[in-house]
C-alpha cells in the first residue's frame, strides 16, 4: 500500500513539475550524455557496481577473443570452456551483467534528474525504500522509457553477440569431426568435470579502465568513452555504451515483451546511485538488487547442463557442442530481457 501511494504521489509531483515549467517543455530535449561518474565515490575500487561492470567488460573481451581464435587442439577447447565457465559460478555473470546495464541506464541524465527530484521532495529514505521494495516502480518516472530503451538495446545486442559465438562453436563441432585429434576418445572427462567444479575459484579478468572512465560532453554533445571500451567494441562488438541519440526507439517486431521487473531492477540500481546517499543502507540496497534470482537460477542450470554434457561426451569434438549450447546459447537466453524466455 505504501509503495502504491508513494508511486502515485511521485507521479503527481512530476506532473505538477511539468505544468509549472512550460519553458522547459518547449526546449529541445538534450541528448543523453554517457556517464560512468554520475555519483562521486571515495574510492571507485570499493564500488560494487563498477567492480562488477569491469568484470562484464572482461567477459566480453573473452567473447571477442574466442570469436577470432581458431580451434586447433583440445587445449583450445579446454581454454574456452574454463574461461567461460568461470563466469557462471557464484552469480558472477548475473551480477556483472546487471551492473553494466545499470551504468548504461545512467547515460540518461533526465531520468536521473527525475529520481533526484522525487528523492528531494519525499526524502531519501522514502525513495530508497520505494526503489528497493518495488523495482518496477523505477519504470514509472517520466523519462524512464528512454532509459529502458537504451538498456534494452544493449541487452539485446549483447545477447545476440553471445549467441553468434555459440552458433560458431556449434558449427565447429561438426567441422572438427574431420580432425584426427578431435575424433579420438576423450579420456579427460574427470579432469574436465573437476575443472568445471573449481571454476568459481578462478579469478576473473577485470577492466581497471572502467574505474577511471569519465564521460564528458564535448562540442558535439557526445560522450568520450574510455580507450578500453572503444578498443573492445572494435574487436568484439559489445559491450559498448550506445552512442547518444535523440531518437531512442525499440524495433517494433520484438519477439517478446520486455520483462519490466528485470528492467526495473536495472533502473533502480542507477536510481539509487543517482540519489547519492552515502549510507550503508543504500549500498545494501544496490547489492540486493544486483542479485537477480531469475538470472542466477537460469545460469546455474546452464552450468549443471554443461557438466552433464561433458560427462556424457565420448569425443573431444563434442566439447565444442557442449560449449556452444550451454556456455553460450543458454547463457544468451538467460541474459535476454524478455518474459517467458527462461
Amino acid at each position: 500500500m505504501f509503495i502504491a501511494t508513494f508511486a502515485f504521489a511521485a507521479a503527481l509531483f512530476v506532473q505538477d513539475a511539468d505544468q509549472t515549467t512550460p519553458d522547459a517543455e518547449q526546449a529541445p530535449a538534450a541528448a543523453p550524455v554517457l556517464r560512468l561518474d554520475t555519483v562521486e565515490r571515495p574510492a571507485a575500487s570499493d564500488d560494487i557496481v563498477l567492480q562488477s561492470a569491469g568484470q562484464y567488460v572482461g567477459y566480453h573481451r573473452v567473447i571477442g577473443d574466442l570469436r577470432n581464435s581458431p580451434i586447433e587442439s583440445g587445449d583450445d577447447l579446454d581454454m574456452a570452456m574454463d574461461s567461460l565457465s568461470s563466469y557462471l559460478a557464484d552469480e558472477r555473470l548475473a551480477r556483472a551483467w546487471l551492473a553494466y546495464a545499470s551504468l548504461v541506464a545512467e547515460q540518461n541524465p533526465q531520468y536521473l534528474d527525475d529520481v533526484r527530484e522525487v528523492a528531494d521532495y519525499y526524502g531519501t529514505a522514502a525513495a530508497i525504500s520505494g526503489l528497493l521494495n518495488d523495482p518496477a516502480y523505477a519504470t514509472a518516472f517520466r523519462h524512464a522509457d528512454d532509459a529502458s530503451e537504451t538498456v534494452l538495446d544493449v541487452i539485446d545486442e549483447d545477447s545476440g553477440e553471445i549467441r553468434i559465438l555459440g552458433e560458431q562453436y556449434r558449427q565447429a563441432a561438426y567441422d572438427l569431426q574431420r580432425a584426427a585429434w578431435a575424433q579420438r576418445v576423450a579420456r579427460d572427462r574427470e579432469a574436465r568435470l573437476a575443472s568445471l567444479s573449481q571454476s568459481g575459484d578462478r579469478p576473473l579478468p577485470l577492466s581497471m579502465e572502467v574505474f577511471n572512465t569519465s564521460f564528458v560532453g564535448g562540442e558535439d554533445g557526445l560522450g568520450a568513452a574510455s580507450s578500453e571500451i572503444q578498443s573492445l567494441a572494435a574487436v568484439s562488438g559489445p559491450p559498448r555504451l550506445p552512442q547518444p541519440t535523440t531518437n531512442l526507439s525499440l524495433e517494433a517486431d520484438l519477439p517478446y515483451e520486455p520483462d519490466r521487473v528485470r528492467i526495473g531492477r536495472i533502473l533502480s540500481i542507477a536510481a539509487l546511485r543517482a540519489i547519492d546517499d552515502d549510507s550503508a543502507y543504500t549500498d545494501q540496497a544496490v547489492a540486493q538488487l544486483l542479485s537477480d534470482p531469475l538470472a542466477r537460477r537460469c545460469l546455474s542450470w546452464a552450468r549443471v547442463n554443461m557438466a552433464q554434457c561433458i560427462a556424457a561426451g565420448h569425443f573431444k569434438y563434442e566439447d565444442s557442442f557442449c560449449i556452444a549450447q550451454h556456455l553460450l546459447i543458454d547463457v544468451s537466453d538467460c541474459l535476454q530481457a524478455g518474459q517467458g524466455e527462461r
